[in-house]
């Protein structure tokens, strides 16, 4: 698969500004971000990408603040390098550490996911899926059984299976993330996940005791009632993927609507993690 790299040149007033217009281009299609000085690099798979389409997307950032780009064409061949030239490990605490293949190991930590950095979304630099682990990290996985919505690289689900649960279903529309979920598994050695390539419809039939979905805000809104349907009572789920304003409010009256209830939120330049029970 070919990519596009486009580069962001952003003159903005407010930090929150830029992370606007990556949650925008994320909603989009963008797959992989890298910021840099003045801006930022994202990423998208050639036959998802229409500029008409995306200029259309972007006309009211360009009222809040100045910001422009350009387009290189990233043949399949090169991406790895590109991956590999940005990839560095990152700790979560002292307990979780997060690397790449090529780096060496870390047996001092409680926690060790290796993931290898391909296209897939999610690696743990990305303030929502960190502060999803530090969230992981004060909860009990011990012989649950869990749902992880839009999984990415699989790197939450693997996570919770260290820690102990005993069932877990991973799913993402993306055939890429469904791919990378099940390489990254073998990787870390985890047998008891199960990859599922598809959306709310393909969420088993069956009850969780935990859910962790780090997407965006409209496609939580949209899947919440789905949630709430297959989350055990008393059971916790884990939302992420919006900012604290004015996202958290929405989310936490959508998912009141549902039976969930607000316990508590984390947060990360302007992007929180939340807690909700049944």
């Amino acid at each position: 698969m070919n990519y596009y790299e486009l580069l962001f040149t952003t003159v903005t007033t407010e930090d929150y500004q830029q992370d606007l217009l990556i949650n925008a281009l994320a909603e989009f299609g963008f797959d992989t971000f890298e910021e840099i000085d003045l801006g930022f690099k994202a990423y998208i798979p050639t036959d998802n990408f229409k500029r008409v389409d995306l200029d259309e997307a972007l006309k009211s950032y360009h009222e809040m603040f100045t910001f422009s780009y350009d387009i290189t064409l990233i043949p399949q061949k090169n991406w790895n390098e590109v991956w590999e030239s940005n990839f560095e490990p990152i700790q979560i605490g002292d307990q979780i550490n997060v690397r790449a293949t090529f780096h060496p190991a870390k047996p001092e930590f409680a926690y060790e996911i290796v993931i290898d950095p391909k296209m897939a979304f999610g690696t743990g630099h990305h303030e929502t899926t960190s502060m999803m682990m530090a969230h992981m990290l004060e909860a009990d996985f011990k012989g649950k059984k869990v749902l992880d919505m839009g999984c990415g690289t699989g790197i939450l689900a693997i996570l919770a299976s260290k820690m102990g649960a005993s069932e877990l279903v991973a799913i993402d529309y993306d055939e890429v993330c469904y791919d990378s979920t099940i390489e990254n598994a073998a990787l870390n050695t985890v047998n008891n996940i199960k990859a599922i390539c598809g959306s709310k419809e393909a969420i088993p039939d069956e009850q969780y005791d935990i859910i962790l979905a780090n997407i965006n805000r409209n496609i939580l809104i949209d899947q919440m009632g789905h949630y709430s349907q297959v989350l055990k009572s008393a059971g916790e789920i884990y939302f992420s993927g919006f900012y604290e304003s004015p996202d958290l409010e929405i989310i936490i009256h959508e998912a009141g609507k549902h039976g969930l209830k607000y316990i508590a939120h984390k947060k990360t330049k302007d992007w929180v993690a939340a807690k909700f029970v049944n």
